[in-house]
């Protein structure tokens, strides 16, 4: 497929306003695509390089190269010779990254110059989220919505079901089902501004300790464990402490849904940052497991034996949870039966605030397992709004801050896939974050400005903030009232983002 046809659909999706129509263009692109280029044309419609980052600054990329008269790149060229750009290293490294980048866009007309340099820098916003690629994909192939959502839920992976699909078509979903040793996307939940308000919407349900820790998966099949967080990285040889505690169960084969968290001599949980800097320590396994020990702590099961649990009720899948994983390692939780139960589940929120966990979350006992999405049927609630929000930019610091990237520019996502700017803060920084983030968003610039630098919507920071307040300075027509950050959310992908739509639900009685 020309890159020339991608960056049209690309083009005329962000145009459009209509659900319909997004899905209709993209089916037709499906249509026409070869199974093999879809590993690069799924990633490049969300905005996304499969290589991840690339090393290549705006310096580079700003330099006005002539567009070439005709199209003649394939999207897999492009992506050849955009891995060939991630391999460049070692002397001369600038020197040859702006030699490829100049060859690449020499060969693209002023159409797909224009594409690409929104690919390199994070500036796609064409709004093909994977839901509506989804439906293309299905309208594409003659497949059921329904299945090829599941599919892509069970293969963690858009890419891998779209490539089976357009090759095989519509019996290739069979081959997607609950697989011990391959992950899920993990369930995720909405957030709920009270107990009552969670209890209210779900009737009966349990209230669940929210632990602050690295969420994971745990599979094991006889003596083989693996370990995944909840991007489905493997950190099975980081855990020693998970593996054993895998193995010591009675079943023999289980998919179980977790936390990872580690506690103070005093029983107290540490810090976030403590866990997830244990998780990706770079120390040798021994001396970061002495200097931070951690502990599974389990919420669901997925698959006990030869049982494929997801379509059951959770009251179901707790049950089977509860008959392999001994109470000292499931989370702390109370069955509430509906409203009139409400100032027990606030009694359980307390005490779970005294022992220092950030909520709980309330889950409806008749739901099944929605891998990959934000289930309705799953609510945190935390004594305060918090967020998880992408940083757009930052401003050089003053005073003290002197020569430090300092002020955050803060935004949500949008309903096309894009960002919009919520707010600024530079409170809740330690010295040691700010020279962290410092580094971190020099390397995600894509434009410097005399006040600070622009960047690639990579980063998520979790933001603490008092209120929302109406705005005429910021495009949502809101803003955040004493925005904090809490912490950076390294393990989270700037989809997860909360949503503008999200937020203006949370708070009704603001409204642009």
């Amino acid at each position: 497929m020309l890159l020339a046809r991608l960056a049209q659909v690309s083009r005329e999706v962000a145009a459009a306003s209509a659900r319909s129509r997004k899905t209709a263009l993209l089916a037709e692109l499906f249509r026409e695509a070869a199974a093999e280029d879809v590993p690069v044309v799924i990633p490049y419609l969300a905005g996304r390089l499969p290589q991840g980052r690339l090393g290549v600054g705006w310096k580079v990329l700003g330099r006005p190269v002539p567009p070439a008269a005709e199209p003649s790149l394939t999207v897999r060229e492009v992506d050849a010779r955009l891995t060939g750009l991630g391999e460049v290293s070692g002397p001369g490294a600038q020197a040859e990254r702006a030699r490829i980048v100049g060859a690449l866009l020499a060969a693209a007309t002023e159409d797909e110059q224009r594409f690409l340099l929104g690919l390199l820098t994070g500036e796609v916003r064409q709004g093909a989220l994977d839901a509506v690629a989804v439906e293309g994909l299905a309208a594409a192939t003659g497949a059921p919505a329904a299945d090829v959502r599941r599919a892509v839920m069970l293969a963690g992976s858009l890419r891998t079901v779209a490539a089976a699909l357009l090759a095989d078509g519509p019996p290739a979903l069979e081959r997607f089902r609950l697989t011990v040793g391959r992950p899920v996307l993990p369930m995720l939940a909405h957030s709920a501004s009270s107990v009552a308000e969670a209890v209210a919407k779900l009737g009966a349900c349990a209230v669940e300790e929210k632990l602050d820790g690295i969420r994971v998966q745990v599979h094991r099949d006889g003596r083989t464990v693996r370990i995944h967080t909840r991007t489905l990285d493997d950190i099975t040889d980081r855990l020693p402490e998970v593996h054993a505690a895998a193995l010591a169960l009675p079943g023999e084969r289980f998919v179980l849904d977790g936390e990872v968290i580690s506690f103070t001599a005093e029983g107290r949980p540490r810090s976030f940052q403590e866990t997830a800097g244990r998780v990706g320590s770079r120390l040798d396994v021994a001396t970061a497991a002495a200097a931070v020990p951690v502990a599974p702590v389990f919420f669901d099961a997925l698959s006990v034996g030869d049982r494929d649990l997801l379509d059951l009720p959770f009251a179901e899948r707790h049950a089977e949870l509860a008959r392999l994983v001994p109470e000292p390692m499931r989370v702390r939780r109370t069955l509430v039966a509906g409203e009139e139960d409400v100032p027990r589940a606030e009694e359980f929120l307390a005490r779970t605030l005294e022992r220092g966990h950030e909520g709980v979350v309330v889950k409806g006992l008749d739901a099944p397992y929605s891998a990959g999405r934000r289930g309705a049927s799953w609510l945190k609630v935390k004594p305060v709004h918090t967020l998880d929000l992408v940083v757009l930019g930052a401003e050089w610091g003053h005073g003290r801050r002197t020569g430090r990237l300092s002020n955050l520019h803060l935004g949500a996502r949008t309903e096309d896939g894009g960002f919009v700017m919520l707010g600024k803060t530079f409170k809740g920084l330690t010295d040691a974050l700010l020279a962290w983030q410092t580094e971190r968003l020099r390397e995600l610039a894509v434009e410097e400005k005399s006040w600070g630098v622009l960047v690639r919507p990579e980063l998520v920071v979790e933001i603490a903030y008092d209120g929302l307040q109406r705005s005429t300075r910021y495009p949502a027509g809101v803003t955040l009232r004493f925005a904090r950050v809490v912490r950076y959310r390294e393990d989270k992908r700037p989809e997860e983002a909360d949503t503008v739509a999200t937020l203006l639900a949370a708070h009704p009685q603001v409204r642009p």
